[in-house]
């Protein structure tokens, strides 16, 4: 199998990536090679990354603009894909700051990489699976409770890019031209410290930053509600996503994922629990209205849908804390 991502270098494309070189296999088919594309590369990490790689697999990295489409075409065009992850994105904070490039990147890369798979189907060369990572950001200002059949109505430009996208693979499925499967990722805990553009950052530094014994200062309110799920459980159901019988599937290829809804104290106290600090002595309240406007106000979730597929979340808020730092955990 030749399987590519995009993203590959990002949060959770390194952890998709770490996982297939590991198992070296998706389902019961042995996987050939790994086809990575991202802007650049952290060479250094890529190289301890591989060192755990199966032998069998050839790995090959092309960094360059994922907005440019002659670019995409003149690196993959020239060999057949069996599963795409397409992980790019350009997240939310930075979206709302350069529409252009994100609609570029979340939309007509989308597209291009959609022709793509297109093209491949009607030479013959086999249907690719899609896996697209969509965003609980395409539900926007939720009510009372979220299932599968609540309405989107977006708060941010990257919730809309990703509705495009869904609707798209929707389509492109319908037609047979790819074999589609768009999950709505919730937040992912925890990510490095990096300048992402993301505005619900503070999900992650906190974690981080209680397991260390720091102060913290949460922009959100102790009851404030939010979802997330470890990077762990994430690779855990993008892969699952690439594995399920298309058959099962409907014609809306959407899924929301199954994930923990908690409040900020309860967050709090699992970190104080997992890595035994004082909690709430290093924790300080400082409410920002706009983070927890978009993050902060989240309703009981059932996913019916998902459930029904094999989906996951992480069990209980300690195994999610201390999934989300392993090193540490």
């Amino acid at each position: 199998m030749n399987i590519l991502i995009t993203g590959a270098n990002g949060f959770v494309g390194q952890g998709l990536t770490k996982r297939l070189l590991e198992v070296g296999q998706i389902g019961q088919q042995t996987i050939t090679r790994l086809t990575l594309l991202d802007r650049q590369f952290d060479e250094v990490l890529f190289e301890k990354i591989s060192s755990t790689k199966v032998p069998s697999i050839k790995i090959e990295k092309y960094s360059g603009d994922l907005s440019d489409g002659t670019w995409l075409w003149d690196t993959l065009s020239g060999s057949t894909i069996d599963v795409i992850f397409h992980l790019a994105s350009i997240p939310g904070g930075m979206a709302e700051q350069n529409d252009s490039l994100a609609r570029k990147v979340n939309i007509d890369a989308t597209m291009t990489l959609l022709e793509i798979a297109k093209a491949q189907t009607e030479n013959g060369q086999g249907k690719p699976i899609f896996v697209f990572a969509s965003s609980i950001a395409v539900f926007g200002k939720m009510p009372d409770f979220v299932n599968d059949d609540t309405p989107l109505k977006p708060q941010l430009s990257y919730g809309a890019h990703k509705i495009v996208g869904e609707v798209m693979i929707n389509d492109f499925s319908r037609r047979g031209w790819v074999d589609g499967r768009s999950l709505r990722l919730p937040g992912i805990l925890a990510r490095p410290p990096a300048k992402t553009g993301q505005l619900s950052a503070f999900l992650s530094d906190i974690i981080r930053e209680l397991a260390r014994g720091n102060h913290f200062v949460c922009p959100m309110s102790e009851k404030a509600t939010t979802w997330a799920s470890s990077l762990p459980n994430i690779v855990d159901n993008l892969l699952h996503a690439a594995c399920i019988d298309a058959a099962k599937l409907t014609y809306d290829r959407a899924i929301t994922l199954p994930t923990l809804c908690f409040n900020m104290a309860e967050l709090v106290q699992a970190i104080g629990d997992a890595y035994d600090q004082p909690v709430k002595e290093l924790v300080t309240y400082e409410v920002n209205t706009h983070i927890e406007r978009l993050f902060g106000c989240f309703p009981s979730l059932i996913t019916a849908k998902a459930d029904q597929l094999g989906f996951q979340h992480d069990g209980d808020l300690m195994n999610l804390v201390k999934k989300a730092l392993p090193s540490e955990g």
